[in-house]
């Protein structure tokens, strides 16, 4: 079996090399490749690998567009520290996708999926895979994004616009925190449910606690770890908000858009 890895951020590919080789010990593992680029070239001299796991956004470009260069077959593990891709997507069309910083259980069960698909052959998912490039080309088949949401507040349900509201919480249950302080519980499970349904451009998943919204942001302090100390606006400055180092460029880019 051979995986292909594709990062092009060189402590994460580390990380990325040494946890594969640890699930996957009788493997050949290709790469790290950082670039579009360098994909083509992969691809272009006769290289065939079993699985690929691919970052999204790369120095030159996004994966996708090698992808449709080389008429990819292979199935695919995506990751991504960028919320803006369509994650609907993701679920629907590859065998999986990884938000960084990647959790090793969570690339476990990926690679068990593969597994999965695999022992039951694979045959069928170049189509798939070619349903899934033609989505993401297409901008009509952007998924709607939810403007208002529900929670309970005062033995009452209150919707809230988007516009009104700080983060998401989860504290075992999810809470939604208002621009005023308000604190009231969603019926969500978890914020994955919740990424689907937001619109990106407005919130970003700062770790895996929280969900925060462009308008409750301050600004943010960087720290000695690397990190980023997000400071949000009154009356919720008190809470203390970090972004792992993975993903602080990727929340300063989505910040600056």
């Amino acid at each position: 079996m051979t995986i292909l890895l594709i990062e092009d951020e060189p402590l994460i590919a580390r990380q990325l090399h040494k946890l594969v080789s640890q699930l996957e010990p009788e493997a050949v593992i290709d790469g790290p490749i950082a670039s579009v680029n360098g994909i083509c070239e992969y691809f272009t001299n006769g290289r065939t690998p079993d699985l690929v796991i691919a970052d999204i956004q790369l120095s030159d470009g996004v994966s996708f567009d090698a992808f449709q260069q080389v008429g990819l077959s292979a199935p695919v593990i995506f990751t991504t520290a960028y919320d803006e891709y369509a994650i609907r997507a993701f679920k629907l069309n590859s065998i999986d996708y990884l938000l960084k910083p990647i959790d090793p259980d969570e690339l476990r069960q990926a690679l068990a999926k593969y597994h999965r698909w695999a022992s039951n052959g694979v045959s069928d998912f170049s189509e798939q895979f070619r349903q899934f490039l033609a989505h993401m080309a297409s901008p009509t088949t952007a998924p709607p994004y939810k403007r208002r949401f529900s929670g309970h507040y005062l033995r009452q349900i209150v919707t809230v616009p988007q516009e009104q509201i700080a983060y998401f919480l989860r504290n075992e249950l999810i809470y939604l925190f208002t621009t005023e302080g308000k604190k009231l519980i969603t019926d969500y499970k978890t914020l994955d449910e919740l990424e689907e349904v937001v619109d990106p451009a407005h919130f970003f998943r700062a770790n895996r606690q929280c969900l925060v919204h462009m308008n409750a942001i301050e600004g943010y302090r960087p720290q000695d770890n690397s990190k980023l100390l997000v400071v949000l606006k009154s009356p919720n400055e008190s809470l203390e908000l970090l972004v792992s180092k993975e993903k602080a460029g990727a929340f300063k880019h989505w910040l600056e858009s």
